[in-house]
């Protein structure tokens, strides 16, 4: 496939290396030493020499991050990117790279990330945050009780007021999430669960209950995106950068124009019109799920159905989020199921290569209707309270 936009047409861009570190469970580990095991593996992966890295995009870890980052993997980028805009960090940081390799400012950048969240909070070493301080425009919201998880809770409930999307429909999200990660080992809860133990699990924010809400994990990822012409020195086939978009909604809940609509309505237009692709043609969608209604609301906004028609869409007795379902979605499990060490979009571009490479066992890997492999596919993170999207279509 080319690209369909002419800013990127003096070189494609490609994934050519993609990763885990250890990931679920990893009390003895550091985030530093889950970055280096992740970039370690990408590299493997690739099958290039980490001399061709020039570039560096790194977030969440350090006080001068990507430097620190780059001196423990013992790199010394000519370009760097620092964008910290939570969930969806990793899909803007995409974006950002493949407009630096296109433009001939780096040749081979690295994505990596790494974090002990649960760890951390099992040892002592910090506590669970309800929200993220109450310094400039939080200032305003922090006194009424705005957590973290509410501010998700208030969205969902006003779709179910606006579109009449049901508990059960949200809930179905989460117990479609759970059947694909008991096809995926690495996953760090694969026990099946029926809408029922959603909806009487413990409650967390109205109308969240626990099995709503992503689960916490340690666990790192790493990314290389390098030009065209290193596609020949690698040791797997390419899979293409083809289109992507970036967008920032609100900080403040008052700011939020309508709390059903997500900033990847904008991140998801941009990115499928820069690709050239519709959203009908795609074969398979990774998308930011720390909570349910994320998974349901982005479906819309990227235009896999009509704004208030994702509660049907995503009803478990249609299947279609399933790894064998239409549009099969979260395929490792995600957020919900897998693993979710914080800022999780790496682990989207993750799953949505090696499922664009077909290397999974059978019971994890997508195929279309006529059984070939898939060709096309969306990440999409969110980040903060629906604050930022970034989306990636990526295609063989």
């Amino acid at each position: 496939m080319t690209h369909a936009t002419s800013d990127r047409s003096r070189r494609k861009v490609t994934v050519v290396g993609v990763s885990l570190s250890d990931c679920g469970r990893e009390d003895e580990a550091t985030p530093y030493a889950l970055h280096a095991q992740a970039a370690r593996r990408a590299l493997a992966d690739s099958g290039l020499d980490r001399s061709v890295i020039d570039g560096l995009a790194s977030a969440g870890l350090g006080v001068l991050a990507p430097a620190e980052v780059a001196e423990y993997l013992g790199l010394r980028p000519t370009w760097v990117d620092s964008t910290s805009v939570g969930g969806s960090t990793w899909e803007v940081m995409a974006a950002h790279a493949a407009d630096a390799i296109a433009a001939g400012h780096a040749n081979a950048v690295l994505l990596v990330y790494g974090s002990t969240a649960r760890a951390d909070i099992r040892a002592g070493r910090r506590t669970g945050n309800l929200s993220f301080g109450a310094r400039g425009p939080l200032q305003f919201e922090v006194p009424y009780g705005h957590t973290l998880v509410a501010k998700y809770a208030m969205a969902a409930r006003r779709h179910m007021h606006t579109y009449g999307t049901t508990l059960e429909q949200l809930a179905s999200v989460a117990v479609q999430a759970r059947a694909n990660a008991a096809r995926n080992p690495e996953a760090m809860f694969r026990d099946p669960v029926t809408v029922d133990d959603v909806l009487s699990g413990p409650m967390i924010a109205d109308p969240f209950t626990k099995l709503h809400c992503c689960i916490r994990s340690d666990g790192g990822a790493a990314v290389l995106l390098a030009a065209e012409e290193y596609v020949r020195d690698c040791r797997t086939a390419p899979v293409w950068v083809l289109g992507t978009g970036e967008h920032v909604s609100h900080t403040t809940m008052s700011e939020w124009a309508d709390f059903t609509v997500s900033p990847a309505a904008v991140s998801g237009r941009l990115a499928f019109e820069r690709a050239g692709i519709r959203p009908a043609e795609i074969d398979l969608a990774e998308i930011y799920d720390a909570f349910t209604y994320m998974t349901l609301v982005t479906l819309e906004d990227l235009g896999f159905c009509a704004k208030g028609e994702g509660g049907a869409f995503v009803d478990a007795a249609k299947g279609r989020l399933l790894v064998g379902g239409e549009l099969p979605v979260n395929t490792d499990g995600g957020g919900l199921s897998a693993q979710h060490p914080g800022m999780r979009g790496l682990f989207l571009l993750v799953e949505a290569v090696r499922q664009l490479r077909g290397e999974l066992p059978p019971e994890r890997q997508v195929r279309r209707p006529d059984g070939t492999l898939p060709e096309l596919a969306v990440a999409s993170g969110t980040g903060g309270w629906f604050c930022s999207s970034g989306t990636v279509v990526l295609g063989r």
